[in-house]
């Protein structure tokens, strides 16, 4: 389990959300006040300020990722670099349903003038559509459209953590330990 300080989890658990999961229990909830949302999970960061190597100890970490709201900016210029949009807007939709309900936008941090980095950024928004029929009901400063759910890591092509996301199971472990095909009886069909 990641080094979080804020979060109290159980041994064991971890917080790997879905993108559905970020929307509707964190961002839909954190954006209108009226829901419960857990404030002690996911901290509020105002992202732009910080180079992505300094979120550790700022920002939820699980694992290699960092989570935490922000509002949406247009200036995502930061004291030794930016972040710079790469593609378009990918839906989110709902799992029961299909509806729409969430936009997930990537980012890329350059340094300097322009070095291309392998600090990736995911933007999570409300759907437009739900967002300005909420501002226009409600016309305060913490409308959905404002918030956004940043999700942080480094792109590591070498995996070095060795977990390539897939557990053996017992009977995989003692197959893997053979050391040759000699040891297995196999039924004699002839």
């Amino acid at each position: 389990m990641g080094d979080n300080k804020n979060m109290n989890l159980p041994p064991g658990f971890r917080f790997c959300p879905t993108d559905e999961e970020l929307i509707v229990h964190f961002l839909q909830r954190k954006a209108n006040s009226r829901l419960p949302y857990h404030p002690d999970i996911i901290p509020d960061l105002d992202l732009y300020p910080y180079d992505p190597w300094d979120l550790d100890g700022k920002a939820m970490v699980e694992g290699k990722k960092w989570y935490y709201f922000s509002r949406r900016s247009a200036n995502r210029v930061t004291a030794n670099g930016y972040w710079e949009s790469c593609g378009g807007d990918e839906d989110i939709m709902s799992s029961n349903g299909g509806k729409r309900i969430g936009v997930k936008k990537y980012y890329v941090f350059h340094v300097g003038e322009g070095m291309k980095t392998d600090w990736i950024m995911q933007e999570f928004r409300v759907h437009d559509a739900a967002a300005n029929s909420s501002r226009s009901r409600r016309r305060d400063n913490n409308s959905k459209i404002d918030w956004v759910i940043c999700r942080v890591y480094e792109q590591n092509y070498d995996n070095d953590d060795g977990n390539d996301g897939m557990e053996l199971s017992c009977l995989d472990e003692v197959f893997l330990s053979l050391d040759d095909y000699d040891d297995i009886s196999f039924p004699n069909y002839d």
